[in-house]
């Protein structure tokens, strides 16, 4: 089944690009080619809709059951938008007992962002990762990658509402 239909509601620019990007792969391994290939789809498009890892699969000549769980697999990828400050609190042991819960829950509540979605004014979304790797900062959060140590609920409020006031400034 093609998914030319389904690719019809992309921005066809950045679709030949990723399938410029793919043709120089498949010449290698298709298999080898494929987190190269979703790394590129995810910068393109921000996120890996099903239809996107169909298209890939396809190009690929892979199942799409396969590319579908390599994405589902790895924290990286996004099948769902992300908002322009893809906000990670740590819920990881360190941060769990510092309080990473409340600040998850604030970022939340004050970004408007709950569980994937992202807030209705495209500006944030709030995930909890399992550890960020930098225990002696707990509770810790990371703003596009951006990493900012011992965090309380008061610190990301005031974080998102200062980001809110400057976007809309």
């Amino acid at each position: 089944m093609s998914s030319l239909f389904d690719m019809e509601s992309f921005d066809q620019d950045k679709v030949q690009l990723l399938d410029d990007y793919i043709g120089n792969y498949v010449a290698q391994n298709n298999l080898e080619a494929l987190i190269p290939a979703l790394y590129k789809a995810q910068t393109l498009f921000g996120y890996l809709p099903a239809a996107l890892q169909r298209h890939i699969a396809e190009k690929l000549d892979l199942p799409s059951a396969h590319v579908n769980g390599v994405v589902s697999f790895y924290a990286y990828f996004s099948e769902v938008p992300k908002g322009k400050y893809a906000i990670s609190v740590c819920t990881g042991t360190a941060c769990h007992v510092k309080g990473a819960s409340d600040v998850l829950n604030k970022a939340r509540e004050v970004a408007g962002a709950h569980g994937e979605t992202m807030s209705e004014d495209g500006l944030f979304s709030v995930n909890d990762v399992r550890c960020i790797g930098a225990c002696g900062l707990a509770p810790v959060v990371t703003i596009n990658g951006k990493v900012h140590g011992k965090i309380d609920a008061k610190d990301m409020e005031k974080i998102i509402r200062s980001t809110k006031e400057t976007e809309n400034a």
